[in-house]
């Protein structure tokens, strides 16, 4: 696929600068640029970033069933209605 883009004067010479001392063309370097651009800006899922820690901790568990009194402790108590 052919894009077209505008460089500023500066970049172009940086560009050009840059593809020669890694021995490729300027096409290349812009290629592996934006990979590296959508790499970094799309990421991975978060589960390989995590997979040396996930599963080592312990909570303990057992306060889900201990979720709903502690609710009701933090809502306001009914009044009797007066007449």
């Amino acid at each position: 696929m052919t894009k077209s883009f505008r460089l500023d004067p500066e970049l172009e010479i940086r560009l050009e600068r840059a593809a020669r001392a890694e021995g490729m063309s300027t096409s290349e370097s812009i290629r592996r640029a934006i990979d590296r651009y959508c790499k970094q800006v799309l990421g991975t899922t978060l589960a390989p970033r995590l997979a040396d820690v996930i599963g080592l901790g312990c909570g303990g568990g057992g306060r889900a069933r201990r979720s709903g009194k502690a609710f009701r402790r933090t809502l306001p108590h009914k009044h009797p209605r007066s007449a």
